[in-house]
């Protein structure tokens, strides 16, 4: 795509929609001239280079990469409107394309039925799910993996509820034996079963917790805020077909959360919430004298804990599906090529006397630490200190991000490794862009000389 080109249709084709309406004067207090602009917009863009390389595939550190141009496109293109997708009156074509946008969404994850909005963020859409989940059982909490995203302990907060963390196994997943015994209390109302994990990309065994929550009548809520859209390689060819009960299993679970701001290709915020159960949208039920007046559908604010909300993400998101929709031959061949790329490093990585792996990647997630003499949890987490500044501060740079590893979980995979701290530094890379594909044999090369100078 020539982004270049689109953006000016874009400016041409809604501008030609506006010129429908009759002329105007634009009011003088909002004039800025080309020059005062120019000046201003000179320092705006120089600051903007105090950032790391995103879009790069040396950059292998946290979940960020570039929206999709089409997003990009379809973003701005509607913000020259700046719909309001709270209201049809707010954003009729906007709203269409969220609802048609969250359709495919449940479609992806097998949901028949369901109900369902865009959010803000993967935080937002956990909050609303487990507000859900508090209305529904009352007086009972949520139990979610030790390794969760911090949200849940922080929403159970905010919702009152209280929170059960449930330790993870060797792989970093939820252990089935301690939630038993935290559903045998009687106490817990929500499992929050994550299928992708920020840290190590684990995936929770949802395929084996959903009997168990039923026998104890207790919801169940799947966080694939990250990993959601890998529910598209459940069962592929190739190295990377993921196994697939526990994705299939994601259409039996209450409620999903999943972000298409991170392998959706889409502009933060990009968040979305769906139910299986429409009945649920009680929950929200309230009016507003001066909101909704020019149709008597459902309003997407009716549905919502949010008020406001860009018709601009949805634009985005709904135009990109087109092109690239959520099918394991859409947007399923830009994961697959994250996930083999994973999967290629940590065969380096094994290979490697510099490197070590910390567990093998499930997902587009990495993890590694230096090879270290003698191998104690200090040089480890001194070494992969190192590694990281240097990486970003050499010559030909490379940006990778860290995780600390309890002592407990370091042993439980590495345990001839001496533990004199409680935990230890490792480095962490996510290879969520498809041309990190191509990279790996550089970055691996990159890290190996690093850890040599470490």
């Amino acid at each position: 795509m020539d982004l270049q080109h689109w953006l000016g249709r874009a400016t041409h084709a809604i501008q030609d929609w506006a010129d429908t309406f009759g002329p105007y004067r634009p009011h003088p207090s909002l004039q800025v001239d080309d020059d005062r602009f120019g000046a201003v917009f000179e320092e705006f863009t120089a600051r903007l280079s105090d950032n790391y390389p995103f879009f790069h595939p040396h950059y292998a550190g946290q979940m960020l990469k570039p929206p999709h141009p089409a997003a990009v496109v379809g973003h701005l293109t509607a913000m020259l409107i700046n719909p309001n997708n709270h209201a049809l009156d707010g954003g009729p074509a906007t709203a269409a394309m969220e609802r048609e946008a969250v359709a495919r969404l449940a479609t992806m994850f097998g949901y028949d039925t369901h109900l369902g909005h865009l959010t803000t963020s993967g935080t937002i859409a956990n909050l609303e799910a487990l507000f859900v989940a508090r209305e529904l059982h009352p007086g009972r909490g949520v139990a979610h993996s030790a390794d969760a995203h911090y949200t849940h302990g922080r929403m159970c907060h905010v919702l009152g509820l209280t929170s059960h963390p449930v330790r993870t196994d060797d792989r970093g997943r939820m252990d089935l034996g301690a939630l038993e015994d935290v559903l045998r209390t009687g106490e817990v109302g929500t499992v929050v079963l994550t299928t992708g994990t920020t840290g190590l990309g684990a995936i929770d065994p949802v395929h084996e917790v959903l009997p168990m929550a039923e026998r104890h009548g207790v919801r169940v809520h799947v966080d694939a805020a990250y990993g959601g859209f890998f529910t598209l390689l459940a069962g592929a060819e190739g190295p990377e077909g993921l196994p697939p009960e526990p994705w299939r299993a994601i259409a039996g679970a209450d409620s999903i959360v999943v972000d298409p701001h991170k392998h959706g290709l889409q502009p933060y915020g990009c968040g979305a919430v769906l139910f299986r159960d429409p009945e649920v949208g009680r929950f929200y039920l309230h009016d507003s004298p001066y909101t909704y007046f020019t149709s008597t559908e459902l309003h997407l604010g009716e549905i919502s804990l949010e008020c406001s909300r860009a018709g601009a993400a949805a634009a985005a998101l709904w135009l990109t599906f087109q092109l690239l929709p959520p099918t394991p031959d859409g947007l399923g061949r830009v994961l697959a090529a994250g996930r083999r790329a994973a999967l290629r490093w940590a065969d380096l990585i094994e290979a490697s006397d510099a490197l070590e792996l910390y567990q093998r990647p499930e997902l587009d997630i990495v993890t590694y630490f230096p090879a270290v003499a003698p191998a104690t949890l200090t040089g480890i987490d001194t070494a992969s200190a190192r590694i990281l500044t240097d990486g970003m501060t050499g010559p030909d740079p490379v940006f990778l991000s860290t995780l600390r590893a309890d002592r407990e979980s370091f042993a439980a995979r590495h345990p001839e490794t001496f533990a004199d701290a409680d935990g230890a530094r490792i480095l962490r890379s996510v290879l969520m862009k498809p041309e990190s594909e191509d990279h790996v044999e550089h970055l691996h090369n990159r890290l190996e000389r690093l850890a040599g100078c470490a």
